[in-house]
């Protein structure tokens, strides 16, 4: 039995403990959520596994966050300041219906639009503080790749879900053991905001439908366990609850979304969420013919 240490978070005047193998002392800050802890740990940024604010030293808390040996987590400064200028007109119903828009007739799943629509969903995300950084700011870095390869000079191949599926596949451009030379494919960095699209409509749909008392903390981590949960390790995932521990009230959570009192909030989730879910069904359809549901 490995020796067992304690990792404590405090977010909104909480104190919540949990358990983690201890390996060597130092201070960890996770999504906004200061934890100390008695492990060295190294998360990757990405939807697979999440990512390491900052590392610190036990007994100087105040030391700035090192950034040594990780990823550079801040979101690009232009696509930044293009969600802060719709920051004052947001509205979660607009960005909901938007997915609609991302299926044509032929249901193809239209990139420009999906790319348009995960703006939106960010701007949400964020409204909320930072305890959903771990996703917004890989999603951003993960819409920024997408957004290279709309202007690139292969762009016509990268217009729907279908056709860069096709063309990467084609032109063995996806890592489909293991990461190696093409990291940064669509078709992974899709299948990452693919993966996270599941978790939020989940969550969105358990707060539509449950009662004015429950638990955001629970329906966030019921979201999770049943989405994200699978491709990040024990580790991460013990973390991840903790933070959702430090979560607003489900009230705050229907007002933040800028449709009205709490009851409005709840009906138009009942109109709008569909759409997600016939964009996640119609893309989940392509990963798994051709065998991509996995990417490593």
């Amino acid at each position: 039995m490995p020796r067992l240490g304690a990792l404590w978070a405090v977010g909104r005047k909480k104190r919540i403990q949990c358990l983690f193998p201890r390996a060597e002392g130092l201070s960890l800050r996770i999504w906004g959520v200061e934890a100390k802890i008695c492990a060295k740990i190294q998360v990757s940024c990405s939807c697979q596994t999440l990512s390491t604010v900052g590392v610190l030293q036990v007994g100087r808390p105040n030391r700035a966050p090192s950034t040594k040996g990780h990823r550079n987590l801040q979101p690009p400064v232009g696509l930044c300041e293009k969600m802060d200028g719709l920051e004052a007109e947001f509205n979660l119903k607009v960005v909901l219906v938007s997915f609609k828009q991302c299926l044509n007739e032929e249901e193809e799943v239209l990139l420009d639009h999906y790319i348009a629509s995960w703006k939106g969903l960010v701007r949400f995300l964020n409204s909320l503080g930072t305890i959903f950084s771990f996703i917004s700011k890989d999603v951003v870095a993960k819409l920024q790749i997408m957004e290279r390869l709309r202007s690139s000079p292969q762009s016509e191949h990268y217009t729907s879900l279908q056709s860069m599926v096709a063309y990467e596949v084609g032109n063995k451009l996806v890592d489909l053991d293991r990461r190696s030379r093409h990291p940064s494919s669509g078709c992974r960095t899709v299948l990452r905001l693919h993966r996270a699209l599941h978790w939020l409509q989940l969550f969105l749909e358990g707060l539509r439908t449950s009662p004015e008392n429950a638990r955001t903390s629970t329906l966030c981590t019921d979201s999770y366990n049943a989405s994200l949960a699978a491709y990040h390790p024990w580790l991460v995932r013990q973390a991840v609850t903790v933070a959702f521990c430090t979560l607003p009230t489900r009230k705050v959570f229907l007002e933040a979304m800028n449709v009205g009192p709490p009851e409005q909030a709840v009906e138009m989730l009942g109109e709008a969420l569909p759409f997600i879910e016939h964009v996640y069904d119609v893309s989940q359809k392509v990963y798994a013919e051709h065998s991509l549901l996995d990417l490593p």
